[in-house]
């Protein structure tokens, strides 16, 4: 589960430090004083409010995650995260437009919107690793269920819980590093 959470993150966060950077070589109408200062005080108010969405609906489908079974589908690491980003390469690339041509009302804000975005979706996964660390277990959601959509969307009827060594993915989705 904290794969795709965390399948999002990197491709935010890059995407908008590219556009903040890009965006603060460009005057704007409100300076660029004026714009990264918004834009650093909308990078923390939107990194929490990532990091809090769901957050109720995400515990509530971990307390009653059941065991897979041998009929549930469930991905490795790689395969989730390609199919997330595929599934999504438009939406970040308008998303990356937009926070450009932000630029040129508040210079570098829309940029650092979308890092404050990546940066709240890795703390959340973060914050999700801690749950499985604590729980001795990895969380999963059904391939058919997810889609590309999101792990607590609402055609996800339950969570999957499987060992801490199973799959691919390392608690909180990072890539578990091989001995």
């Amino acid at each position: 589960m904290a794969v795709i959470v965390r399948a999002g993150a990197a491709p935010l966060w890059w995407a908008g430090l590219v556009a903040a950077v890009a965006g603060a070589f460009v005057p704007g109408l409100t300076g660029r004083r004026i714009g990264l200062l918004a834009g650093a005080a909308l990078f923390i108010v939107i990194a929490a409010a990532v990091l809090l969405a769901r957050g109720g609906r995400y515990a509530e489908l971990a307390r009653s995650a059941s065991r897979a079974g041998r009929g549930d589908f469930l991905q490795d690491r790689a395969v989730t995260v390609r199919v997330w980003r595929r599934g999504h390469r438009w939406w970040l690339l308008a998303a990356f437009a937009v926070a450009v041509a932000s630029s040129f009302a508040l210079p570098g804000a829309g940029g650092l919107v979308l890092a404050g975005a990546g940066a709240g979706l890795w703390a959340k996964a973060v914050r999700i690793g801690q749950r499985e660390r604590r729980d001795d277990v990895l969380y999963w959601v059904r391939t058919d269920w997810a889609g590309h959509g999101s792990p607590v969307a609402e055609r996800v009827r339950g969570h999957r819980t499987t060992g801490p060594e199973a799959g691919d993915a390392a608690p909180g989705g990072a890539r578990r590093r091989r001995r």
